[in-house]
C-alpha cells in the first residue's frame, strides 16, 4: 500500500490511546478494522511499531522513531494552505502553562512540543492549586495542571474549563531497611511512631486530608518535618532513615527507598488540566488533555509498584487500571463529588 496521512493519524491515535480499541472508538472505526489497518501499516514498514500486551499496546523502539516523524509530517501538512500572516501568527502563538507538583508535567510538555511545534510554550511552577485557579481567572496563564482531593474539589468560574487527568492513590515512601519493608501494603496506623515529611498547605486540602486520615487511623503523627523541595532530595533523606512521606503513586524510587501502597487506600489525589476558554488554550484543549493522559500512561508503565497494587486491587493486569479519568467539578468545597461539571467540562 501507499502510505497516506490517514495512516499516520491512525498511528498517532493508537499511541495516544494506548489501545487499538480505544483509538478505534475515538476515530469512529470498529476495532477489527483498526487492527487490520495497523497490520497493513506495519507490513509497509516491515517492522512492528507496537508491542501487544493484555492491557493494550506500547510503542516499540522503532515505533517511537516512526511516530515522531509521523507527528512532524502531520504538523507540516496542517500548515499547508495557510497564508503568510497566519503562519507567522501561529509561529508566535504563545501558551502560558502553570503546574503544581505533578508527575505528568514533563511528559506532557514533551508531547505538546512534538504535536504542536509552532507553539511558544512557557512553563511556570506554582505550588498552591488555589493560586493556579486564580491565575487562570485573572488571565495570567492560559492553561494549568492543578491538584485536588475527593470531596475537596476546586471551584472555578465559567471562564475556565477543565478535565480530570487522573485520580490516583497516594502511596508511602519508606527507607529500604524499614521494619515494614516486607509488607505488600502498609497500614497508616503502623507508621504512627515514624517521623513524617509533609509538604505545606497547597490551598486545595493538603495536608488537611493527610491529618484527617491519620486521625481516622487513631493517631497524630509523632514528628513532622515540613518539606517543599525536589523529589530527589526528599528521597535521599528518606533513604537515610530520617522519616517517611506520602508520595505520588508513580514516583520512581532511588536506591535505599521503597514505595508501598497504604492499606485501604485512605488517600487519593486528582490531577486536573484546566484552561481559559478565551485564549489559545481553548483551541488546543484536546491536544493538552491527550498529551497529559498519554504522559500519565507512560508513568504507569514505569511504576511496577503501582501496577502490582492495581492488579491486586482490581484483579486486572495492566497499567490502565490505575488511570481513573475524572470529569468531576473543579471546585473547592466539602462533601462528596457530585459528578459532571456542566460549566467546566
Amino acid at each position: 500500500m501507499e502510505l497516506e496521512l490517514r495512516h499516520l493519524r491512525v498511528l498517532c491515535a493508537i499511541a495516544d490511546a494506548g489501545s487499538v480499541g480505544r483509538a478505534a472508538s475515538e476515530l469512529g472505526y470498529s476495532q477489527p478494522a483498526m487492527s487490520t489497518q495497523l497490520r497493513r501499516i506495519e507490513r509497509h514498514f516491515g517492522k512492528a511499531l507496537f508491542e501487544r500486551k493484555i492491557s493494550g499496546v506500547e510503542l516499540t523502539q522503532y515505533g517511537v522513531g516512526v511516530l515522531a516523524q509521523a507527528r512532524d509530517v502531520l504538523a507540516r501538512a496542517d500548515a499547508i494552505g495557510r497564508g503568510p500572516a497566519e503562519s507567522v501568527s501561529r509561529t508566535r502563538r504563545p501558551l502560558r502553562l502553570a503546574a503544581t507538583n505533578s508527575p505528568v508535567l514533563s511528559g506532557m510538555v514533551v508531547r505538546l512540543r512534538s504535536r504542536l511545534p509552532d507553539l511558544a510554550l512557557t512553563v511556570s511552577s506554582v505550588y498552591p492549586s488555589s493560586e493556579i485557579v486564580q491565575l487562570l481567572e485573572d488571565g495570567e496563564v492560559d492553561a494549568a495542571i492543578a491538584a485536588d482531593y475527593p470531596g475537596l474539589e476546586l471551584w472555578h468560574s465559567p471562564a475556565v474549563a477543565h478535565r480530570g487527568i487522573v485520580t490516583e492513590p497516594s502511596f508511602v515512601a519508606l527507607p529500604s531497611n524499614h521494619r515494614l519493608k516486607h509488607c505488600l501494603e502498609v497500614g497508616l496506623a503502623d507508621l504512627a511512631e515514624d517521623a513524617w515529611f509533609v509538604t505545606p498547605d497547597d490551598g486545595a486540602g493538603w495536608p488537611g486530608v493527610f491529618y484527617a486520615a491519620c486521625e481516622s487511623a487513631g493517631f497524630t503523627p509523632a514528628a513532622v518535618h515540613e518539606f517543599l523541595g525536589d523529589q530527589l532530595q526528599l528521597q535521599n533523606m528518606i533513604a537515610e532513615g530520617l522519616g517517611v512521606s506520602i508520595v505520588q503513586a508513580t514516583l520512581r524510587p532511588v536506591p535505599g527507598v521503597l514505595i508501598k501502597p497504604l492499606t485501604g487506600t485512605p488517600l487519593w489525589c486528582r490531577y486536573v488540566l484546566a484552561w481559559r476558554r478565551a485564549s489559545p488554550a481553548d483551541e488546543i484543549a484536546d491536544t493538552l488533555v491527550s498529551s497529559a493522559t498519554a504522559a500519565y500512561r507512560a508513568l504507569i508503565a514505569q511504576s511496577p509498584h503501582l501496577r502490582r497494587w492495581a492488579s491486586r486491587t482490581w484483579s486486572v493486569t495492566g497499567p490502565q487500571v490505575a488511570v481513573r479519568p475524572d470529569r468531576g467539578p473543579l471546585r473547592h468545597r466539602r462533601g462528596p463529588a457530585n459528578g459532571e461539571d456542566r460549566q467546566g467540562s
